[in-house]
């Protein structure tokens, strides 16, 4: 699926082929929490990192968060003048792209079930809202993201 992007103010433009289009993830980790800012959680879906096009790059800036005391390779992707969160990258991973799904423009499909992650970072004044089918972790759950569509029988081409 070809999902389409942007900052809130327009400034930054991108489309990225995603198999695994589900918003289904909720990270409640302090970093996601912090700048990411929805709900005390963020969503971030899968893309192929060779097919992402950006317009506005001068105006895309990069933040490596610190964890444990060092500094991740992960770089989160954001716009300069509005601060949206638009996608992370990792070059541990440098065929992926996580788009945040707050970011995309394009209709998104509705997820069957949804996992809750990292549920000991959560700050004391987010209540979880997990459904019937929902799965709930206090840590990473072991299957991926990618694991996840496909049990499902949810990838796209």
């Amino acid at each position: 699926m070809r999902l389409e992007g942007s900052c809130h103010c327009g400034a930054v433009r991108f489309s990225v082929d995603s198999p695994h289009p589900y918003p289904y993830q909720r990270c409640y980790c302090s970093i996601c929490r912090k700048t990411a800012g929805g709900g005390g959680y963020a969503i971030n879906l899968g893309g192929r990192a060779e097919t992402l096009e950006v317009q506005g790059e001068e105006s895309k800036g990069i933040y490596r968060a610190v964890i444990d005391g060092e500094q991740s390779p992960g770089e989160r992707h954001f716009c300069r003048h509005c601060a949206s969160a638009l996608w992370v990258h990792d070059p541990r991973w440098p065929e992926l792209v996580h788009p945040f799904a707050s970011a995309i423009d394009s209709d998104l499909p509705i997820p069957p079930e949804r996992v809750h992650l990292l549920l000991d970072s959560k700050a004391g004044w987010v209540e979880v809202e997990a459904r019937e089918n929902d799965k709930c972790f206090a840590e990473y759950p072991e299957e991926s993201l990618a694991e996840w569509h496909r049990r499902l029988g949810l990838e796209t081409p």
